[in-house]
């Protein structure tokens, strides 16, 4: 049994052992990262696209919470809180990095908005739908860092435009522009993968 089940099987709660870690407990600090490793991991896959890269920084997320954690006032779920840790050490990366990042300051072309109105923040049922796991996470790999990391926050971690606004340092629009182009980009890739398929059976 690891430390993590063993601890919460013992009864204590995970805001027990938060508590302890903030004190310095290092097997309650433990349990923690136990708990939530492969959903940072997860996250920072998404958003780097490279296994060695979210590994070190899914490391580095972790040491931030363990410099952080006296920090946590349980305003907000502390998993929410930890992911936006762990978003905060993913874009400091890519910023350090220099990624060559489609510009967040395009906006949609005029003659698109003279055609039938979208609401191109709103939630994609085509991309909801019921699409191979594995594809889309190939898919969502292999687009533009730009997009992806966009794509990524929206649709997989659930924030809000005006959240990914202040973390990108973008307007709501550019925000909302972003997703729409990933949305479409993505589309365009799942069909291209889809054909591949077709024709592999012929």
């Amino acid at each position: 049994m690891t430390i993590a089940k063993k601890i919460l099987a013992n009864g204590m709660s995970e805001h027990e052992a938060i508590d302890l870690a903030k004190q310095g407990d290092a097997e309650c600090f433990e349990a923690l990262y136990g708990l939530h490793k492969r959903r940072v991991y997860s996250l920072c896959l998404r958003m780097v696209g490279n296994t060695a890269e979210a590994e070190d920084l899914t490391q580095e997320a972790f040491l931030q919470l363990y410099r952080k954690i006296s920090t946590f006032r349980g305003e907000s779920a502390f998993s929410t809180w930890l992911h936006r840790l762990a978003v905060n050490v993913v874009l400091m990366h890519l910023r350090k990095k220099g990624l060559p990042e489609v510009s967040l300051e395009e906006t949609l072309e005029p003659q698109q908005e003279d055609g039938p109105k979208k609401d191109i923040g709103t939630r994609d049922n085509v991309l909801a739908g019921s699409i191979d796991r594995v594809n889309l996470e190939r898919a969502i790999e292999s687009l533009p860092p730009g997009y992806r990391i966009i794509f990524v926050l929206h649709d997989v971690e659930g924030y809000e435009h005006n959240e990914i606004a202040e973390m990108m340092g973008c307007s709501i629009g550019n925000s909302k522009s972003q997703l729409h182009k990933a949305r479409m980009k993505l589309r365009d890739l799942l069909k291209l993968s889809r054909a591949e398929k077709a024709a592999a059976r012929r």
